[in-house]
């Protein structure tokens, strides 16, 4: 939790931003005993979760002109969805997409810090696995290893058996981890 602290703190000040702004971090390591988590795939909003007006179209927008790879477009986008919905069941996966499009822009400063927003937002949430993959190779690109590695091994911790899970233990493969 210390090092994740420290990571939201670091990509904070790599962008300039408000460190004094940063939510408390969220405890890590989670139940031993909890049950994988795997990512969905589709995009519909979660079940029983209600949508506000427009919201999935924004969304699905937003998600489109990524798909088209105007990805400074769909990163404004998905920050734009972010602003009107700032509570939205969809929030974790815009939060991912908009750094993927980051990253694939060259931001990738901005880009990790999408990814820790998204976990931060909902650390047990269906996508925070996925969320903490790209963030770890987001810290590894930026020349990061040792949050890079932390935070890769915390993957296969929190998320044992998933997806996200086996996609950390071969990144970390390709990294210099002690």
């Amino acid at each position: 939790t210390n090092r994740l602290g420290d990571l939201e703190f670091r990509v904070t000040e790599l962008e300039a931003g408000d460190i004094g702004a940063l939510p408390p971090t969220q405890p890590l390591g989670g139940d031993a005993g909890a049950a994988p988590v795997v990512a969905p795939t589709a995009t519909p909003a979660p079940a029983g979760a209600e949508l506000a007006v427009g919201e999935q179209q924004s969304f699905d927008r937003a998600k489109g002109v990524l798909g088209q790879g105007d990805f400074r477009a769909a990163a404004q986008e998905f920050e734009a969805f972010a602003k009107a919905y700032p509570g939205s069941p969809l929030m974790q996966e815009a939060q991912i997409l908009r750094g993927d499009a980051l990253k694939q822009s060259g931001a990738m400063a901005d880009a990790a810090r999408s990814y820790l927003d998204a976990f931060s937002g909902k650390p047990d949430g269906a996508m925070a696995g996925d969320a903490l993959v790209r963030l770890g190779t987001a810290l590894g690109a930026l020349g990061q290893a040792p949050e890079a590695c932390v935070t890769l091994q915390e993957v296969g911790i929190r998320f044992p058996g998933s997806a996200a899970a086996t996609e950390a233990q071969s990144a970390l493969s390709g990294m210099a981890c002690q």
